[in-house]
């Protein structure tokens, strides 16, 4: 996964690390594709793939502090990009013959299992975090993970930039990563893939 750097990453991870957004912005459009690219050859799935990427950018501005101390912006996103993939991969092999039927087939109709109603309980939750998102918010997310439309599309749509997009999912994901942050034991996009379908 490894690319040209930018010409001034240096002075960008020092930005970033003062919680400058711009800087932020300059490296995951430098990024972005690559890791998407990177996750996808393990996942297959191209729509996962983009999940697990904002969630690993994620993690890149909750610890943005650290970022002046990194002397390969390049080698440090590799490192996590697999770190955060097989940790995804992992948990997945984990979750159960029910539960892995339920996402293969997200039924509309559920037997009252304990099963199934801490599956209810997790979106029920979820559908009070997604409406306390701001209104626009609610409607790119709706469109970008409920429609499976891509960043441009809504974009394009709403005549707004690709970048204003991006930081409603990234605003998005957040709010729904802080509010399930304890143990799912199921993954959260696969969660939020049931959640549009429930």
């Amino acid at each position: 996964m490894l690319t040209t750097p930018l010409y001034n990453e240096e002075s960008l991870l020092s930005e970033l690390a003062a919680g400058h957004e711009e800087a932020f912005t300059s490296l995951y459009n430098h990024y972005h594709s690559l890791v998407t690219a990177a996750i996808q050859r393990f996942v297959k799935s191209p729509d996962l793939a983009e999940d697990l990427s904002q969630e690993i950018f994620m993690k890149i501005w909750n610890h943005h502090t650290r970022m002046a101390e990194i002397d390969s912006f390049s080698a440090y996103l590799l490192t996590i990009t697999r770190n955060h993939t097989l940790d995804f991969l992992r948990k997945a092999a984990t979750i159960n013959e029910g539960k892995a039927e339920i996402i293969r087939h997200a039924r509309a109709a559920r037997s009252n299992t304990t099963e199934d109603i801490v599956l209810n309980d997790y979106i029920t939750e979820l559908r009070k975090v997604y409406e306390a998102l701001p209104a626009q918010t609610q409607e790119i997310f709706k469109m970008v993970k409920g429609e499976g439309k891509s960043y441009n599309e809504v974009a394009s749509l709403l005549g707004i930039s690709r970048n204003a997009v991006n930081k409603h999912v990234v605003r998005s994901n957040k709010a729904f990563k802080d509010a399930m942050e304890n143990d799912l034991g199921i993954s959260l996009s696969l969660l939020l893939f049931l959640f549009f379908r429930h």
